[in-house]
């Protein structure tokens, strides 16, 4: 059984939108047999998740992740101006 939300729960979301665009939306929900709210919230929803999973997911070619792969496996020998690095880093959190 769904309970309806808190009312101070809910966010109010306003577009204007074509009269064509509108009858375009309206058909797909009426298609899929929900309202036009529903449908319009399902869809954004879906479509927000498929760009953020886009812009924080990192694809490498294979050559590149053969890269990294032996990059963790053998890391290289740190060098001076890391060794420099981790002196000040670690003055600066004994701080």
């Amino acid at each position: 059984m769904d309970v309806a939300p808190n009312p101070k729960q809910i966010a109010r979301l306003e577009a204007r939108i074509t009269p064509e665009t509108k009858a375009l939306l309206q058909k797909a929900a009426d298609l899929e047999g929900r309202t036009l709210t529903d449908f319009v919230i399902a869809s954004v929803q879906a479509e927000a998740l498929r760009v953020i999973e886009r812009h924080q997911t990192l694809k490498l070619s294979m050559r590149d992740a053969e890269a990294f792969v032996d990059a963790l496996l053998n890391p290289p020998q740190p060098n001076d101006a890391l060794k420099a690095a981790a002196i000040r880093y670690q003055q600066v959190i004994s701080v």
